[in-house]
């Protein structure tokens, strides 16, 4: 538990670190894929038991973390991902559209200086993040790659810093 803190109290100062704040406020993004999702389930699967545990663990990694907002693609696995946390933080998980990632863009765009959490797949999260980075710098994820965690601080394209991290129940988070 002390853990957590001390670690997302360092990302946050390692992110902060370099970020001029002259006249831009800092906005910072929680990126993270969905959950292990089950396989004979069509395309809208929910989470597996492994899943359900998992998206609890996020719940406990984010806990004191402030969040204002939590976007979720309109699927079964995005929304039950972040699940846990918006019902411990009593935040409403808005839904966001996976086609159209621009919007994304805007929605960091209209909420400067706030704290925001989207939940993606495999594709999408790191789309967002070139988008975020402004450049190709992520690639997609594993299919069977369940356990990244990306804090983006954003001022600007320029002025990005990006922390992956790994959380599960064998993660030190």
């Amino acid at each position: 538990m002390h853990n957590i803190r001390v670690s997302l109290f360092l990302v946050s100062l390692i992110l902060l670190s370099g970020c001029s704040t002259t006249a831009q406020e800092i906005t910072t993004i929680i990126l993270v894929r969905h959950a292990e999702k089950a396989k004979d389930q069509g395309s809208d699967p929910a989470l597996t038991d492994e899943g359900v545990a998992r998206s609890a663990e996020l719940a406990r990694v984010l806990k004191d973390m402030d969040i204002d907002h939590i976007y979720s693609t309109p699927f079964v696995r995005t929304r039950e991902t972040v699940r846990y946390l918006a019902e411990a933080k009593n935040i409403e998980v808005k839904e966001y559209n996976p086609s159209k990632l621009d919007e994304v863009m805007e929605l960091v765009n209209d909420n400067r200086g706030k704290t925001l959490l989207f939940s993606g797949h495999s594709n999408t999260t790191p789309t967002v993040l070139n988008k975020l980075v402004g450049e190709e710098r992520y690639q997609q994820l594993d299919d069977s790659d369940y356990d990244n965690l990306y804090i983006v601080t954003y001022l600007n394209a320029n002025q990005v810093k990006v922390v992956s991290l790994e959380y599960g129940e064998d993660s030190e988070l």
